[in-house]
This record gives C-alpha cells, sequence and structure tokens, in this order.
C-alpha cells in the first residue's frame, strides 16, 4: 500500500517536471526565436512593434530664384512650443523632465512670446500630461527658439515644421503662384509655378524607424534606421527683380492717376522669348493669400486690344508685297456695302459707316499715316481695297493669334474670333469684334520687333540640383513661326518709330530721354456679355526699345473709364519705360536721330517748365489770366466767351511761348495764319479743332489750302505745307 502511494507521488512529481520543462521550453523559444510552441507561430513582428516608432523626415522643398539670383520664393522652418507637465516623465540623465517651476517658466516663456503671463501660466498648471500655448507658441523661428533653449526650462520642448513663404511679398504672383501645406504636413503647389513645377520642387521625404522603451527613450542596442530624405530641385526663373519691382509700381501709379479697375503688363526679351516682368493689378502677396481673383490677366483675360492690332494689317499688305507705289486714301468716314459678305467701300451709307476716334478727317493721305494717326478708316481701306479680309485672317493665324501659346504651364484661354459678317472682318482691322491675350500679343509682336522670326514666351530658365548645382533643365529659345520678311519687319519698325517720334504720332508723349523708342498705341470699348459697357475703356501700349535694334518689347494695359487724354498723361507707363532702359543700360544720343528734329529736341529740354492748367469750362477771360502768366502764345478758335476744349490739356508740359489752342465754338471759327507754324503747333490747332488735315514736309509751315479769315467748320479739309 505504502509502495503504491510512493508511485503515485512519483507519477505526480514527474508529470509536473514535463509541464514545467515544456512551460520554461515554450518560454525561451518565446522569448528566444520569437516561436509560438503550440501554435508555431512567429513572434518577432509582434515584438518588434510593441516599441517600434516611425519619424517622417520632411524634405525642404526648392527654392525659387528670379534670373540674379535672388530668393522668390523658400522654405522657412519653424518650430511649435509645448510644455510636458505630468511630474510622472522620468528624469533624464538626473534632470528634471517636466515643468517643475511654473511660475518661473511663465515669466521667462511671456517676456520672450510677448503673451500675458497669467494666459501663460494657466497653460503650464493645467491637470493634463503635456500641452500647447496657443498661437503665441506657434510658428517661431529659430531665434526665437534658441533664445528659449538658452534658459533650459525642463519640460519645454518644441516640434518642427516648414512654412512657405515669399520674401519679395507681391512679386509676380500669377506667374509664381503659392504652395501650401497639407494634412501630412507637406507643402504642396497650389497655383502658378509651385504648381506646375511642383514635382520637381516637392522632393521626397525620408523616414527614422527606431525602437524605445515604454517611456519613448532610446537604449544602447535598440534598432534604428534612418532613411534620408531627398530636397527639391531649385528653379530659377527668366525674371528680373528690379524690372518686376519697377512695373508693380507703376501699376500702382495707374491705379492712382486713372482709378484703374484693372492693370495688366509684361517684359520681354525679343530675341529670346524670355518674360522679364510679368503683372496685374489687383494683385496679392501669397505669405497672406488676400487674393480677390485667380485669372492671370496676361493668359487668361481675353480683351479687344485695339489701335495694337492694325500693326498686323500693315504686316500683311507689306509681305505680300501689294505696300508699293499707292495712291493716297481718303481718311474721312468708311461707308460700305458687302459681296458675299466682304465689305467694300461705297459712296453714301451702304451697311454702315466706320469712322476715326473723336470723328476725326485727315483728308487726303497716305497710308503710311493710317498707322501713324492710328485712323480705323485707312486701316479699313487697307483690308479692303489693297490686301483682302481673308489675307489679313490668314496672317493673324501666322502670327499665333485665336490658338494656346503654351507658356510653361500657364492656364490660358485662346480669345474669340468673329469673322462672320461684314462688320466683324472691319472691326477686326482696328482691334475690336474678337479677343486675344496678353501672351499672344507678345509672342506676335516678337516677330514684328526682330527679324521676321516668332518666338513662344516663357519664364522658367532652369532647374537645378541644390547639393550639386547640376543643371536637370535648361530652357532654349523656340522658334514658332516666320510670319512676315526681315525686310517686312524693318519697315514695319521704322512705321512704328514714326508712331512714337513724328509731332503728330499717337505715341508722341510715351517719348523718354534714355533712348529712342518704338511703339503702338491702342484704346477700345470694354465688351462685356457681348455688348460695350459704357463708359469704359482699354488703353494700351506696344513699345520695344532701342529703336535701331529692338532688344526687349514693353507691353502695357489698363480699364478705366474713358479719359480722351489717356494717351496724354503717360507719366505711370513713362516712367517705367525709363527705369527698363536704365536697367538694361539702353542709351543713345537722341540729338542725332533723323526723325528728330531741333523742336523736338528743344522741347525735350525744356520738359516740366510749366504744368498745364485746366481751362475746360472756364470763361475765356480766366483762360487767358491764366495762360498770360505762362508766357504763351494764345490762339482762340470760334467767338465764343466760354472754353470748350483746350490743346494742350491739363498737366501737359509746356513751355514759354508755346502756342496754346483755346476752342470757344463748336459750330466754327475764322482760319488763323498758319505761316511759320512748326509741325507740333499745326497737330494742336487739328487735335482740338476736328478738322480734315494733310501735313507734307518737314521744317514750318510756308503754305496752306485755307487761306486767313476763311469761316471753316469741323470737318473740313485743309492742305498744310511745311519746308
Amino acid at each position: 500500500m505504502k509502495r503504491r502511494k510512493n508511485n503515485i507521488v512519483l507519477l505526480i512529481f514527474i508529470s509536473t517536471l514535463v509541464v514545467m520543462i515544456m512551460l520554461a521550453a515554450n518560454v525561451f523559444l518565446v522569448s528566444v526565436n520569437k516561436i509560438h510552441l503550440r501554435s508555431k507561430t512567429n513572434l518577432k513582428d509582434y515584438a518588434n512593434s510593441a516599441n517600434t516608432h516611425t519619424e517622417i523626415i520632411k524634405a525642404n522643398r526648392g527654392y525659387i530664384y528670379d534670373r540674379s539670383g535672388n530668393i522668390i520664393a523658400q522654405d522657412n522652418r519653424t518650430y511649435n512650443i509645448y510644455a510636458i507637465l505630468d511630474s510622472s516623465r522620468p528624469s533624464i540623465k538626473g534632470v528634471v523632465s517636466y515643468v517643475s517651476d511654473p511660475e518661473y517658466t511663465a515669466q521667462v516663456l511671456s517676456d520672450i512670446l510677448k503673451m500675458d503671463y497669467q494666459t501663460c501660466l494657466n497653460y503650464l498648471t493645467k491637470d493634463v500630461y503635456q500641452t500647447e500655448l496657443g498661437t503665441a507658441g506657434r510658428n517661431l523661428s529659430k531665434e526665437t527658439k534658441d533664445l528659449i533653449d538658452s534658459y533650459k526650462l525642463p519640460g519645454i520642448e518644441f516640434t518642427s515644421s516648414v512654412k512657405r513663404s515669399y520674401p519679395l511679398g507681391v512679386f509676380a504672383p500669377y506667374i509664381i503662384g503659392f504652395a501650401q501645406s497639407d494634412e501630412g504636413g507637406s507643402t504642396i503647389g497650389k497655383m502658378g509655378a509651385e504648381l506646375y513645377l511642383d514635382e520637381y520642387l516637392r522632393g521626397q521625404d525620408g523616414s527614422r524607424v527606431y525602437q524605445a522603451d515604454k517611456n519613448g527613450y532610446i537604449l544602447p542596442g535598440m534598432r534604428e534606421n534612418i532613411t534620408s530624405a531627398i530636397n527639391g530641385k531649385n528653379v530659377y526663373l527668366t525674371l528680373d527683380k528690379e524690372v518686376q519691382e519697377s512695373l508693380e509700381q507703376a501699376f500702382l501709379m495707374t491705379k492712382s492717376q486713372f482709378n484703374a479697375d484693372r492693370i495688366w503688363g509684361s517684359v520681354m526679351e525679343i530675341k529670346t522669348g524670355k518674360i522679364i516682368a510679368w503683372g496685374q493689378y489687383p494683385s496679392f502677396d501669397p505669405n497672406t493669400l488676400n487674393i480677390t481673383d485667380y485669372n492671370n490677366y496676361g493668359a487668361q483675360l481675353p480683351f479687344e486690344p485695339g489701335s495694337t492690332l492694325k500693326t498686323f494689317v500693315w504686316a500683311a499688305a507689306m509681305n505680300e508685297g501689294l505696300y508699293e507705289n499707292l495712291p493716297e486714301v481718303y481718311s474721312g468716314p468708311f461707308c460700305y456695302s458687302a459681296k458675299n459678305r466682304n465689305p467694300y467701300r461705297v459712296e453714301g451709307k451702304g451697311l454702315g459707316c466706320i469712322t476715326n476716334a473723336g470723328y476725326k478727317n485727315y483728308g487726303w493721305t497716305n497710308y503710311d499715316y493710317g498707322l501713324i494717326y492710328s485712323s480705323n478708316t485707312i486701316t479699313a481701306s487697307l483690308e479692303t481695297e489693297i490686301i483682302t479680309p481673308d489675307i489679313y485672317l490668314d496672317y493673324l493665324g501666322k502670327f499665333g493669334f485665336f490658338n494656346p501659346v503654351n507658356t510653361d504651364g500657364m492656364r490660358e484661354e485662346t480669345g474669340v474670333l468673329n469673322f462672320t459678317w461684314p462688320s466683324d472682318k472691319l472691326a477686326l482691322s482696328y482691334g475690336q469684334g474678337s479677343t486675344v491675350t496678353m501672351l499672344q500679343m507678345l509672342q506676335a509682336y516678337s516677330a514684328v520687333f526682330s527679324d521676321g522670326t516668332m518666338v513662344k514666351p516663357y519664364f522658367v530658365d532652369s532647374i537645378r540640383d541644390p547639393l550639386n548645382n547640376d543643371v536637370i533643365y535648361k530652357a532654349e529659345t523656340t522658334v514658332v513661326g516666320n510670319p512676315i520678311s526681315a525686310d517686312t519687319a524693318k519697315r514695319l519698325q521704322e512705321l512704328l518709330s514714326r508712331v512714337v517720334n513724328d509731332d503728330d504720332g499717337t505715341a508722341k508723349y510715351y517719348r523718354i530721354p534714355e533712348t529712342t523708342i518704338i511703339g503702338k498705341t491702342g484704346t477700345t470699348q470694354l465688351a462685356v456679355s457681348g455688348s460695350y459697357k459704357s463708359g469704359k475703356t482699354i488703353v494700351s501700349l506696344m513699345s520695344a526699345m532701342p529703336k535701331d535694334d529692338p532688344k526687349y518689347m514693353i507691353y502695357y494695359c489698363f480699364e478705366a473709364d474713358y479719359n480722351k487724354n489717356a494717351h496724354y498723361h503717360t507719366e505711370a507707363i513713362s516712367s517705367f519705360l525709363r527705369k527698363v532702359a536704365m536697367r538694361f543700360n539702353i542709351t543713345d544720343n537722341i540729338t542725332n536721330n533723323v526723325e528728330q528734329t531741333e523742336e523736338v529736341v528743344s522741347e525735350k529740354k525744356e520738359i516740366n517748365t510749366y504744368d498745364m492748367v485746366n481751362l475746360t469750362n472756364h470763361s475765356l477771360d480766366y483762360a487767358k489770366n491764366k495762360l498770360n502768366e505762362l508766357g504763351v502764345d494764345i490762339i482762340v478758335l470760334g467767338d465764343g466767351d466760354r472754353v470748350i476744349d483746350q490743346y494742350p490739356n491739363e498737366n501737359s508740359v509746356v513751355s514759354t511761348n508755346q502756342k496754346v489752342f483755346l476752342l470757344t465754338s463748336s459750330s466754327g471759327f475764322l482760319m488763323p495764319n498758319m505761316t511759320g507754324w512748326t509741325r507740333k503747333d499745326v497737330v494742336g490747332f487739328w487735335d482740338v479743332s476736328d478738322v480734315g488735315l494733310k501735313i507734307t514736309g518737314f521744317g514750318k509751315v510756308v503754305a496752306q489750302s485755307v487761306i486767313e479769315n476763311t469761316y471753316i467748320s469741323k470737318g473740313t479739309e485743309i492742305e498744310v505745307v511745311l519746308e
């Protein structure tokens, strides 16, 4: 019995020992080999992930620079402060790791962060494990972080983030665009080059995978793997800081002077297509994103360009060889009928009549003056009688109008062509009824201002690796056509020079002392929803410098209430033209220009002598008293006792002994004796009187077709000969 009892005890002992050995083996396999004995499950993944942490290492977004290396866009690393308040947090190497002295900590932080002491103390005495300090503790600079660190405040720690910043503020934002952080903390391009080049600028985030204990500390022997971030590429643009900032300043001047609703403009290097400046008003600061309009006016605002489009009628006629030995053309009203929807000139009203701006009639003259005077009727004659509307349309296509330009990812509109009815075809000749964009105008005029070679505008110059400055992408000039010959381009440039430098050219008030420019003015009504908005116009200038070898073109437009003197009050645009000339050291001796008379040179020397006062709607006696103070030569046209129009206009520059014309009657006046008048005097008379005028020769008046004291009225045709 006793032996049996001992055997039972032995069996129980052996069984218990076996179970204990199996348990020990299982524990051993789990702890050493990470294998669960019964289920054969591999527990390595579970064991490693239980204390494994992953941190994302953010890549820095690439910088954006101008052509000279000035920073336009950059990443700024900022810091957010947080405080550990729980006293159970273990010390680190014997140093307390929580906020042990809230009062002192609040005193230091409130002083540095410029926040209320009590507010700061309230944050630091919360019953939570950790806390932030509100907006005052966010987006801190590295300098502020380093200052706080210097106090070695226990429990005060930081997280870092990256914020995109634009140190130049309002600087071509509709080209640059902007970038913002997404929910994951990555900076993503949202507009402009920031969006278009996002794949280059963004870079590739890295990571840090490590093991830590329950308190977050990394102990010796724990695993840590780091994959480095690859920073984004740097982008260099063709923009020039000085010219761009001058353009932005010109916008503000135009806004102040004309109360303009919208303004847009650009500068382009003619032979390469590099965009040197590009902007619009209203604009926005990408740091604050005060955006009221997301449309890029230069590419997304199709508009009727007005008379700047007339150049291409002359381009077609010259290039077709049809501009030789032309007879004189009548510049009075162009009345038309049509055959197969193609207009032709008729006597009488026909289907309708076209007139010049201000109903001016220049009489019979040569076709050159159609561009110099910006005559609608001469342009219509050139389109219908020398070439045809279809030839003109074909050339507009060759110049790239009504088609996308495809400039560096710019979102763009292509404009609307109206070319069905006779009135559409005539209106197209003087830039109305159909719409184009500034981007198309820049591309088209690159052929006019060069040797006939048309190039695509672009603004991305290169993309480079920030580590070694290796070039990943380098832009090249893209030739998109040769719509006209070099000879035609040269002839057009000579004619456009007269638009600026002849005394009766429409762009004469845009002359600058640094160099001789060439160009074409434009004024058109504002089209809205298929009709013209009453009282609103778009005023523009397309110009290039220097005259003999154009290197830069400047296009400038603004939309404002109608002002008949818009091309007289040119201070904003002329100032900008001067800054462009000075920036690129474009100077010449304009006194040697064969198209500059001694009178023009003298006028430039005497500029700013007086500012002309407003005399319109004042009594004639009042006007004479004011002008006598200036010592000018007063010419009164009419027998009225009140001034209804004047030349020069208000704020124009006048000099001693200059002729000032006062119109006092709308019905007519006695013809003055013009003998000895300069070309400038004759132009002033024509401007205020609305007579039809043909001027031949240079120098001073020696003959006039209407004798002195003959009664004349608006529209009377007068021929004046100068020698």
